[in-house]
C-alpha cells in the first residue's frame, strides 16, 4: 500500500472542500488500496459526518449516507414499508461488514470484476484507454445488458437493486450546490471507449437516499438472489420485485435486476406489461421475457440470461404471495423455501 495523507472532515462543508478519496466504512476502498488497484494520495475520513438519521419524509424515508447497513436492515420503518430493501441488505456480505459498511459507501462501491481488481490486466475503469481485459476472458459473471466493448463489468450491490425498484433518489452535495439523481440512473453505463463518466463530480458527496411511499406495494415486495454459496457471496443474478394486486389483477409493479449490468437494471417495459394483468405464472413469465429483451452474452455467460429470467419470475411470485412477517433464515436466497412465500 502506498503512503497517503489522512484528514477527518468534521462538517459537510469541510468534506466538500477537501481534495482526496472519501473514506466512510472502508470496506471496499481499503481492500482496493491493499491490492494496488487504487492509490489515493489523500484520504478524507467522512465517517463522523452527521448523516446518520433515518427520517420519515412525505410518506417515505430519507436515509443518511452514513447509516450503517446493519442499522438500515433492522430499522422498523424499513421492515414495515420496504422489506425488499431489508432482505437485500441482509443477503450481502457478513454481519461484521454490514456493521461497518455505510449506505453511501454501498452505492459507491467498485465493481468486483476480477480484471478490474488485477493491476496487471488492462481495464478502462481503472486505467481509461487501456482496453477491457475481460473481453475474451473469463466472463461467467459479467454483463448481459447495457455493455459495450469498452466495459462488460457489473455493479455488485444488493442494496442498490432494491433501491432502484423502490424509485429511490440519490441526494448529492458539491461545490456547485445540491442535486438529485434517480438510483436507477445514477451509475453510468459504459460507452464504446470505456466505463462512462463518473457518477460524482470532483468534490461531490452523497448525503442521503430518499425513498417514496410504496403505498399498497409495502407488504408485497421481495428480493431474490442467486449466488455460488449461501452467504457472503455476490450475486450471479438477483431481482427485486414489488406489486400491488386488487381483485386478482396487478395495479402497480416494480422490477429491477442485479448482476446483469453496470447498474441495477430497472425493467420498465416489463412493469408496464404487468399492469392490469392477473397475478399468474404466465403473466410473470411474459414479464421476465420482456425484462431480458435485448440481453446478449458478453462472452461465455449466455446462461446468465436464462438464470435472470428465472430469478425475475421467482421474485414476482414471492412478491405476489406477500412479504412474510419474519424474513427467511437465508434472506434473499433462491433456496429460502416455499414456506417463506
Amino acid at each position: 500500500m502506498n503512503r497517503f495523507e489522512y484528514e477527518r472532515a468534521g462538517t459537510l462543508a469541510e468534506a466538500i472542500g477537501a481534495e482526496g478519496a472519501f473514506l466512510a466504512g472502508g470496506t471496499n476502498l481499503l481492500d482496493l488500496m491493499k491490492i494496488g488497484v487504487q492509490a489515493p494520495a489523500r484520504l478524507v475520513d467522512i465517517s463522523r459526518l452527521p448523516l446518520t438519521e433515518i427520517e420519515p419524509v412525505e410518506g417515505g424515508l430519507r436515509i443518511g449516507a452514513m447509516v450503517r447497513n446493519s442499522t438500515l436492515a433492522r430499522d422498523p420503518q424499513v421492515l414495515a414499508k420496504y422489506p425488499a430493501l431489508a432482505e437485500a441488505l441482509l443477503s450481502g456480505a457478513s454481519a461484521q461488514l454490514r456493521n461497518a459498511a455505510s449506505t453511501g459507501g454501498n452505492v459507491m462501491q467498485a465493481t468486483r470484476c476480477s480484471y478490474y481488481q488485477d493491476p496487471l490486466s488492462p481495464c478502462n475503469r481503472r486505467n481509461p484507454g487501456s482496453g477491457c481485459g475481460a473481453l475474451g476472458g473469463e466472463t461467467r459473471n459479467h454483463a448481459v445488458l447495457g455493455w459495450t466493448e469498452g466495459c462488460i463489468a457489473t455493479h455488485p450491490s444488493d442494496m442498490c437493486v432494491a433501491l432502484a425498484a423502490y424509485d429511490a433518489v440519490v441526494e448529492i452535495s458539491g461545490p456547485e450546490g445540491a442535486r438529485s439523481v434517480a438510483m436507477a440512473e445514477f451509475h453510468p453505463l459504459p460507452d464504446a471507449q470505456g466505463a462512462g463518466d463518473a457518477p460524482l463530480a470532483a468534490g461531490e458527496i452523497i448525503t442521503h437516499i430518499r425513498l417514496p411511499d410504496p403505498g399498497a406495494m409495502a407488504r408485497h415486495a421481495r428480493y431474490v438472489k442467486l449466488r455460488e454459496r449461501t452467504s457472503f457471496a455476490f450475486a450471479i443474478v438477483s431481482a427485486a420485485a414489488a406489486l400491488a394486486v386488487e381483485d386478482g389483477r396487478i395495479t402497480q409493479a416494480r422490477l429491477a435486476l442485479g448482476g446483469v449490468a453496470a447498474r441495477p437494471w430497472r425493467c420498465r417495459t416489463a412493469e408496464a406489461a404487468l399492469l392490469g394483468q392477473p397475478a399468474t405464472i404466465e403473466t410473470f413469465t411474459r414479464a421476465a421475457e420482456l425484462a431480458l429483451e435485448g440481453a446478449s452474452p458478453s462472452g461465455a455467460n449466455e446462461a446468465k440470461i436464462r438464470l435472470a429470467r428465472k430469478i425475475a419470475i421467482r421474485a414476482l411470485e414471492r412478491a405476489a404471495a406477500g412479504t412474510p412477517e419474519r424474513l427467511p433464515a437465508l434472506p434473499a436466497s433462491l433456496f429460502a423455501g416455499d414456506d417463506n412465500g
